[in-house]
C-alpha cells in the first residue's frame, strides 16, 4: 500500500539536483557552535495540508535550533490555531497586532514581530484567532495570492538568516501566500500510510505556484516525522520516501516523543524544555543538516 501510495505522487525526477555528501546529512556532529549562515536569508515554508504530521513542533524547534547556533530566524505563524506563537511564548489573544492585520490591513509586519523570551536570535510573528477570517477577506483584494510576500519584502531582512512559516492544515489562500513568499518549501511526513495519501496533491500545487506565481519555489527538504522504530510501516514508509525523494530527505528522523508533546504547555520548544530528550535531539541533528545545506543551496 505504501508503495501504491507514492507511485500515485506526481512523477519528478527528484535526483535532478543531487546534493553533495555534505547536504546528505554528511555534517560534523562534534557540538559545533555556530553552523555557517546562508549567503542570503532563507525562506523556508513548512507545509503539508494533512494535520497532525508535526508541521508546528518542526517549525519551533526547527527554528529555535537554528537560533540555537548562531542563525537569527524569524517564525511566521501563518496558523490561525496560533500553536508556533503558543510554543515561542507569544501573546497572540485580545487585541494583539498579528498576521491576520499583515496581510488584510497592510500593517508593517516590523510593528507585530516581537523577540521570543530567552531566546537570543529568535522572532516571532504572532497568529489571532482573527487569521481564520482571512481566507474569506483574501478572496475579494488584489494579489491576494501575494500579499505575504510583500510584506516580507518590505521588512528588513538583512540581519536574518531564516525565515520560518508555519502553514495551516489546508491548500488555501493562506499556504498559498506561504508558497508564494518563500524560496523553499519543508514537508514533514509522517511515518504512517495515511500520510502519504494527499502528497501528490501538496505537490501539484507546488508545481502550479512555480509554474505561475514563484519560479524561484523549489521542494528543498522532507522531514520524517513520528518515527517509531518498533513498527514495519514506519521503517517501510521511511524507505520508500527516501527512495522516491533521494537526498530531498533528511537523514535525520522525528521519533515519536512525549517531551514535544509536554513543551508547548510551557510555552517553550523542545530544545529548551528538554534539550537532552530524543525528540530535541533529533530536531537539533535536523536542523544541523538543514544549515549546512546552506551554502549548495544558495
Amino acid at each position: 500500500m505504501v508503495r501504491e501510495a507514492l507511485s500515485s505522487v506526481v512523477s519528478r525526477e527528484t535526483s535532478a539536483t543531487p546534493m553533495a555528501a555534505a547536504q546528505a546529512g554528511e555534517v560534523p556532529r562534534d557540538g559545533d557552535s555556530t553552523w555557517p549562515r546562508p549567503s542570503k536569508c532563507r525562506v523556508i515554508a513548512v507545509a503539508n495540508q494533512k494535520g497532525g504530521v508535526g508541521k508546528t513542533t518542526t517549525s519551533v524547534n526547527i527554528a529555535a535550533a537554528l537560533s540555537m547556533h548562531g542563525q537569527r530566524v524569524l517564525v511566521v505563524d501563518l496558523d490561525p490555531q496560533g500553536n508556533a506563537s503558543t510554543a515561542l511564548a507569544t501573546e497572540h489573544r485580545g487585541d494583539v497586532k498579528d498576521v491576520y492585520q499583515v496581510l488584510v490591513d497592510d500593517i508593517p509586519m516590523a510593528d507585530i514581530v516581537k523577540p521570543v523570551p530567552d531566546m537570543p536570535n529568535l522572532y516571532c510573528a504572532p497568529a489571532t484567532i482573527d487569521l481564520a477570517g482571512a481566507e474569506i477577506e483574501l478572496v475579494s483584494l488584489v494579489a491576494r495570492e501575494a500579499r505575504l510576500r510583500r510584506a516580507l519584502a518590505a521588512y528588513d531582512v538583512v540581519d536574518l538568516d531564516y525565515i520560518v512559516i508555519d502553514c495551516p492544515p489546508s491548500l488555501g489562500l493562506l499556504t498559498v501566500n506561504a508558497l508564494v513568499a518563500a524560496d523553499e518549501v519543508m514537508i514533514p511526513i509522517q511515518c504512517e500510510y495515511y500520510a502519504l495519501e494527499g502528497l501528490g496533491m501538496l505537490l501539484r500545487n507546488v508545481d502550479l505556484i512555480k509554474a505561475h506565481l514563484n519560479p524561484t519555489l523549489q521542494l528543498s527538504t522532507i522531514v520524517l516525522t513520528m518515527y517509531d522504530g518498533r513498527t514495519r510501516l514506519a521503517s517501510q514508509v521511511a524507505d520508500e520516501v527516501r527512495a522516491h525523494f533521494g537526498d530531498t530527505v533528511l537523514n535525520t528522523v522525528i521519533p515519536r516523543s512525549v517531551r514535544l508533546s509536554e513543551a508547548p504547555s510551557y510555552g517553550q520548544s523542545v530544545m529548551t524544555y528538554d534539550p537532552g530528550s530524543s525528540g530535541a535531539m533529533a530536531y537539533m541533528d535536523a536542523a544541523r543538516e538543514i544549515a549546512h545545506r546552506a551554502a549548495t543551496l544558495a
